[in-house]
């Protein structure tokens, strides 16, 4: 394989892996594209739909949360335990470092009155947020709920798992069921797959929290970014194989010029060339002879030379006399 040969493969080669790498990124970006518009339908599906009973929902403690069900509103009666509260650290609001108030709740009913269901089942609380302390660790006391039996309308979120992290007691980095529970001092309570976020309560506290802030609906730069990368992958592979073209385009013409090709014999009619061109060879002229004297010959000039000799010796004679 010749130098432009291996030169040009290794151009069609590297454009190849290079449309194949931005295809795949293409790939994910749509991907994540596709995950987030369905993230969003489920949102403007239950955002706005009437609260169902816990219940029916979760039928159980332990059962998993779907995906459709996620943001949903559901309703369960039972009562705060207050001493049990926890504070979720390193979670802003709308740009606002805050701590989220969680709060476990403990089920008496979460039928849809068809009689209890699920009494003693702890539900993890998110009631909202509050601001940090003068030194963001242990000096905040949030607003207290309301005692005695209520009626808790919630939406439903999926399970955090749980965080390594090292915190202060009393504060958590992760909204984990068994972690909120064990830092608040309610570890080895039945619970549940989910936590929910406080929409109301009946009755209601007299101080609440910050009320938590909807999901985004944005769907993002996913798509535009799926769009160009495949433009890279095509722009890429075309540009490596333009280059590939002009390797074996400038090998083909550097080969002509160094082995020009058999110069075609000149038309010629009787010995004689027609037609000659510049690339005609031409005869090279020999050296001209240097100029040397020499007697022009024939009966002419012999007779000349004859009257010059007579006249030269004339005057001899004369002097003589």
């Amino acid at each position: 394989m010749s130098p432009g040969a291996r030169r040009a493969t290794g151009l069609v080669l590297v454009g190849l892996v290079l449309a194949v790498t931005c295809t795949l990124l293409g790939r994910w970006q749509w991907n994540r594209h596709v995950w987030r518009s369905g993230a969003i339908e489920v949102v403007q599906a239950n955002w706005t739909a009437d609260p169902v009973a816990l219940g029916t929902v979760l039928d159980a403690p332990g059962t998993p949360l779907t995906d459709a069900d996620v943001w949903r509103r559901v309703t369960v009666v039972g009562h705060y335990e207050p001493d049990g509260t926890v504070l979720l650290r390193n979670r802003p609001v709308d740009g606002t470092p805050a701590y989220h108030v969680l709060v476990p709740f403990v089920v008496e009913d979460a039928s849809a009155g068809s009689g209890p269901t699920q009494q003693g089942s702890v539900l993890v609380v998110d009631r909202g947020w509050v601001e940090l302390g003068a030194d963001g660790s242990v000096d905040v006391t949030p607003p207290a709920p309301p005692a005695g039996t209520v009626t808790l309308t919630a939406r439903l979120r999926h399970d955090e798992q749980a965080s390594d992290r090292t915190a202060p007691p009393g504060q958590v980095h992760a909204i984990s069921a068994d972690q909120v529970l064990a830092a608040g001092g309610r570890g080895g309570a039945p619970t549940y797959d989910a936590y929910v976020a406080m929409t109301a309560e009946d009755p209601p506290a007299s101080v609440i929290p910050g009320p938590l802030p909807a999901p985004s609906t944005d769907p993002g730069s996913h798509l535009s970014y799926a769009f160009q990368w495949w433009t890279f992958a095509l722009g890429g592979l075309v540009a490596f194989c333009l280059g590939a073209r002009r390797e074996l385009q400038d090998e083909r013409a550097a080969d002509e010029g160094a082995e020009p090709g058999p110069t075609p014999p000149p038309v010629t009619a009787d010995g004689v060339e027609l037609w000659p061109t510049r690339d005609t060879p031409r005869p090279r002229r020999a050296p001209s002879a240097p100029d040397v004297p020499r007697r022009r010959g024939g009966r002419d000039e012999d007779a000349e030379d004859a009257l010059i000799d007579a006249q030269l010796a004339e005057p001899a004679g004369r002097d003589e006399r």
